[in-house]
């Protein structure tokens, strides 16, 4: 497989020690969403297409250090989806339509601590998670306005363990992961109302260690990361149908690999950390 990088870095962002520009979903035409940390240290979504740069701003967000606005999820409808901090640093979930400018908060209704909008599919169905009031994280599933609460069985119940609902495909396939009860993250695959383990072969095996999956394309090709026992973050590409995991590094990503997006052509993204810590976004396709 040949895969070539390319590196996409919002000029607006500031680079260093895991600040910089973080690419995070890719539809199938080729449009990217991700976030940027700038000089103010305030975060701001952007939307990614032809070349250029249109940064993505809930007007709710908060404007002090370290709130603004994250951009995770793009379907083919121009719909993004995403969270802000608000000016108490509360968390909030939003779609925003590309055709209307609106953004829409999502809260889910059991979250006492927060709410992150992590993907949508062409349906318009959202995943992401909530916290509760015991600091615990569970995933949901957004449709026509109402929330289903999706816990991975294997997940720890302890202070910042639970599930993590990531991406969505259109025939309703989701990914994620989920902290379990000793500190390692393993991922999943729920479909057909069932949660199946993914663990790369390559993945410590140690409190903080794991497999991420992040995201998922209607043929079936799953993308995350993992840490492997000495603690460097690699990519990694999964194939339903052949049940095997390949792992997929930037060349240039001395100090680690993510892969967040993948879309029906074989197009990922993701970011890598230089040798300076710094992070910088990155568009694939699979050759």
């Amino acid at each position: 497989m040949t895969v070539t990088y390319k590196t996409l870095d919002d000029p607006l962002a500031v680079y260093g020690d895991y600040d910089g520009t973080y690419v995070r979903d890719i539809n199938d035409s080729g449009k990217i969403v991700g976030e940027y940390l700038d000089s103010s240290n305030i975060y701001h979504g952007f939307f990614y297409k032809n070349g250029v740069f249109t940064p993505l701003a809930d007007p709710l967000a908060g404007m002090g250090q370290y709130q603004g606005t994250d951009a995770y999820g793009i379907n083919d409808l121009g719909h993004i989806v995403g969270d802000y901090y608000d000016s108490t640093d509360l968390e909030h979930g939003f779609v925003y339509n590309l055709h209307t400018a609106k953004y829409q908060t999502l809260d889910a209704p059991l979250a006492a601590n927060g709410t992150s909008a992590y993907g949508i599919n062409d349906k318009g169905q959202i995943v992401g998670d909530y916290y509760d009031s015991s600091l615990v994280y569970h995933g949901f599933l957004y449709t026509n306005g109402k929330y289903i609460t999706l816990n991975d069985p294997l997940a720890g119940n302890g202070h910042a363990e639970g599930t993590h609902a990531i991406g969505i495909n259109d025939i309703g396939q989701i990914v994620g992961n989920y902290k379990d009860g000793s500190g390692v993250h393993h991922g999943f695959l729920y479909t057909n109302g069932k949660f199946i383990i993914l663990n790369d072969p390559l993945a410590g095996n140690g409190s903080g260690d794991g497999t991420f999956a992040e995201g998922i394309n209607d043929l079936g090709q799953i993308v995350g990361e993992y840490f492997d026992s000495k603690d460097v973050e690699h990519g990694f590409l999964y194939n339903l149908h052949t049940g095997k995991f390949k792992t997929l590094d930037d060349p240039l990503g001395t100090h680690g690999t993510g892969i967040t997006g993948i879309n029906d052509s074989g197009q990922i993204v993701g970011f890598y950390y230089d040798g300076s810590d710094a992070a910088h976004g990155f568009y694939a396709h699979l050759g």
